[in-house]
């Protein structure tokens, strides 16, 4: 399979056709609204309004698996992250990211990219980038800012 042949669920429930991204490339993160990490959001979206007329997209996958960090609706979390850090790239519906409930994206993105710790997501804020033809090219851990992601995503544009 490709990461083409998934569908993920955007807020309000509509099924959207990974196919919508090819020839992009792909950030994919999982997130949460009450984690240490949640500041990242400002790096995203500073990425995504300087790359994304260049073809990236950020794909946001709150996540409350990782401590109950990510409470509330789909709607919920969409306004905080645009009231707070002014967030204009796509945040999709709440997903598990580990375990028998996992998303089938997930399940794709950790079989491509195991890291060094394997497959397991271990926390919020963990990302996947896709280059323009569908391949995951690299993960990154949560500790790992936006703007350390910058030379990559460029390399991929």
């Amino acid at each position: 399979m490709s990461i083409y042949d998934y569908e993920i669920k955007a807020i309000g429930g509509k099924m959207v056709s990974m196919k919508e991204y090819q020839g992009k490339v792909l950030l994919i993160v999982n997130t949460a609204t009450g984690c240490g990490f949640t500041p990242q959001y400002e790096g995203l979206e500073k990425l995504y309004q300087e790359y994304q007329t260049k073809g990236l997209e950020i794909l946001d996958f709150p996540c409350n698996q990782f401590g109950h960090q990510a409470p509330g609706t789909d709607e919920e979390i969409s306004g905080f992250c645009q009231l707070t850090y002014q967030t204009s790239f796509q945040t999709f519906s709440k997903i598990d990211v580990n375990g028998e409930n996992e998303d089938p994206l997930y399940t794709f993105l950790k079989q491509e990219r195991g890291g060094m710790l394997g497959s397991k997501i271990k926390w919020n804020f963990t990302k996947f980038l896709v280059d323009k033809t569908g391949n995951v090219v690299k993960r990154y851990a949560p500790t790992v800012e936006p703007k350390d992601i910058e030379e990559d995503i460029k390399k991929y544009l």
